[in-house]
Parts: C-alpha cells; sequence; structure tokens
C-alpha cells in the first residue's frame, strides 16, 4: 500500500493548517561545497594527472654561445572515474490525490522528498570518500594528554593551541604541495569547542561583534572559507507506525561531528590546476544538469498512480591524497 495513505492526507478540520515536515535546508549538505563538479559527456573515461615533481625543480643552465638550451618537459599519468546511476522514487496514487485537502501540495511535497533523499545519499558517499581516515597523506590525531607524532592536544583542552597547531600543519603543507588549503570542513562538535575557546575568543574580542563565526575562523586560520557539516541522517528499521518508527530510530551527523579536513579545491576544474577532490557528474545521461541530478515524473498506468522519479550520476574521485589533511578526534 503506497504511503502516505488516504488517512494521512485527509485531515480533521482542527489541522488543516498544520503540517510538520523535517526537510533539511538544501545549503547544509556540503558535496557541492567542497569540492569542484566536472560535468562530463560519458559514464567513464580518462583524465590526466601531472607530475608533481616536474614543476617543482629547474634544469635551467648557464647556456655557453653555440650550445643548445636544456630541453624539458612534464611526466603524464590518468586516472578513471566511472559515474554510476543512483535513484528514487515515490508514487502518488490517484485515491490519495483525490482525496487530499487542498494544502497537501502532492506534487511538490514528493519531488522534495525524492531530490531530498538524493542529496542525504550524496552527502553519505562523500563524507565515506573524503572526510575520513586512510585517504589522505598527511593525517593528525587529537588526543587528551601527551601527544606524539603526528598527534596533538585536543581542542576542547583550554591549554591546547589550535591556531599554533593548524599554522604548523598548512606551513608543512606548503613545503609538500606548493599550495597551501583554502577549505577547512569542520565537524559540527568542532565548531562548537573552537567557538568558545579562550585563545580564539581573545583573538577576537577587539573584532566589531566579539562573536567566532565561520568567516572569523576562515581568517584566523588562513582558508579561504570555512564549512561545517551540519546536515543529519537516520537509522533504524522502517516500520509501517510513524511513531513506532521514529521512536526506535537514532539520528546523527552524517560527516563526523569531531574531524576536520583541511584541503586545496579550485574554484572550477582546469588543466594544470591541482585539486584535492573532484566529482565527475555524467550530464550526458541527464540532459547537460551539471550537478548529476534528473527529476521525472510520468504515469505508472497499472498501479493508477503518478510517478516522481530522481536520478542522480557521479563518482568521487581523490585526485591529489597529499592536498589534504584529515584531523579526525579534534575534540573529545
Amino acid at each position: 500500500m503506497p504511503n502516505p495513505a488516504q488517512s494521512d492526507l485527509h485531515v480533521n478540520a482542527p489541522l488543516t493548517n498544520v503540517s510538520v515536515a523535517y526537510i533539511q535546508n538544501s545549503k547544509e549538505f556540503i558535496a557541492t561545497r567542497v569540492f569542484p563538479q566536472v560535468p562530463v559527456n560519458k559514464q567513464s573515461d580518462l583524465y590526466w594527472k601531472y607530475s608533481k615533481s616536474d614543476w617543482r625543480r629547474t634544469d635551467v643552465k648557464r647556456r655557453a654561445p653555440s650550445t643548445e638550451s636544456p630541453g624539458v618537459g612534464w611526466k603524464l599519468d590518468t586516472a578513471s572515474y566511472f559515474a554510476h546511476v543512483y535513484a528514487v522514487h515515490k508514487d502518488i496514487d490517484d485515491q490519495v490525490r483525490a482525496n487530499a485537502d487542498s494544502n497537501f501540495r502532492v506534487d511538490s511535497d514528493a519531488t522534495k522528498f525524492v531530490t531530498n533523499q538524493l542529496l542525504l545519499k550524496r552527502d553519505i558517499d562523500w563524507c565515506s570518500t573524503f572526510f575520513t581516515t586512510g585517504v589522505w597523506s598527511t593525517q593528525k590525531t587529537g588526543v587528551a594528554a601527551a601527544p606524539a607524532a603526528n598527534q596533538f592536544l585536543q581542542w576542547n583542552d583550554d591549554a591546547s593551541d589550535p591556531i599554533n597547531n593548524v599554522n604548523q600543519w598548512i606551513i608543512d603543507y606548503r613545503e609538500l604541495t606548493g599550495y597551501k588549503p583554502n577549505k577547512m570542513v569542520i565537524g559540527a562538535r568542532v565548531l562548537q569547542e573552537l567557538k568558545n575557546h579562550p585563545d580564539i575568543i581573545d583573538r577576537i574580542k577587539y573584532t566589531q561583534r566579539g562573536i567566532v563565526t565561520e568567516d572569523l575562523l576562515a581568517t584566523l586560520f588562513g582558508v579561504d572559507e570555512v564549512i561545517t557539516a551540519y546536515a543529519t541522517s537516520a537509522a533504524g528499521a522502517e516500520i509501517n507506525d510513524a511513531a513506532t518508527q521514529d521512536a526506535g530510530a537514532t539520528y546523527s551527523f552524517i560527516a563526523n561531528s569531531k574531524s576536520v579536513l583541511f584541503a586545496y579545491s579550485p574554484s572550477g576544474p582546469s588543466l594544470q590546476t591541482p585539486a584535492a577532490g573532484y566529482t565527475f557528474t555524467w550530464n550526458g545521461y541527464t540532459a547537460g544538469n551539471s550537478q548529476g541530478i534528473r527529476i521525472k515524473n510520468f504515469r505508472m498506468e497499472h498501479i493508477a498512480s503518478d510517478r516522481v522519479e530522481g536520478e542522480m550520476t557521479y563518482d568521487m574521485k581523490v585526485v591529489a591524497p597529499d592536498m589534504g589533511i584529515f584531523v579526525s578526534s579534534a575534540v573529545a
């Protein structure tokens, strides 16, 4: 039986002006905010990877009369992508549509629901691809006491030094890559602790409002943008009764709320410009949509319903592992 049922959309008169939906703001999803999307015409193909060391050495020599100059060049390698297609649908039964009160916009609601499903899936995959350990060349771990190599005192401790920690990591990053990270992705609980850290409060106490914001943190840490990962997801068994299902569900941030990622990300994909990661979207399939998303509405006569179907294509790739720093357990 399709959900919602007729009784879910036909409500008693006192409730006709009340409708509650937990629809997340699309700005909370970070998958398209960190790394560039690369629209591609084919589902799979190759992309070029340039040798980093060739661009960090010089073969220039003093030239004697009547001699040739040294010849130089760079080495190329290739890597591949494969943009998988993901899909989900919501059916709108004719009986449900006919019985729905006017305040329920069944087509619009179904479209929002399907879109939310797609965005959740994409952020979950983004976090499992990029926002995790074992991916980036540089990893740091916060500890409660006595930090050793590649460790630091967790930032919830007032004796910790997050500004100096990050400054040192960025110096090491620049030495390794020739660039500096311009994006800082932080978990929600990391932001909470940084907002209350005495060193940071002391640095910004004479600013106009004296309030720690993401923009102020970006300035303090020397990056272009701080992005906080707020999107959440639910886990638990699906049960026909909504109240029972909600009571048994658990909710958590999609991204690890105690982690941080520093990365270099250009404003858009281009040749000879490094990027920590890319998301390849097959716009040749989704009719030119650079987001790799397509929403369709079509008739399912054999079940007397209209179907709202969403499709999404992507392949998320770590392009340059040395262009990222992943920080785990930044706070306790």
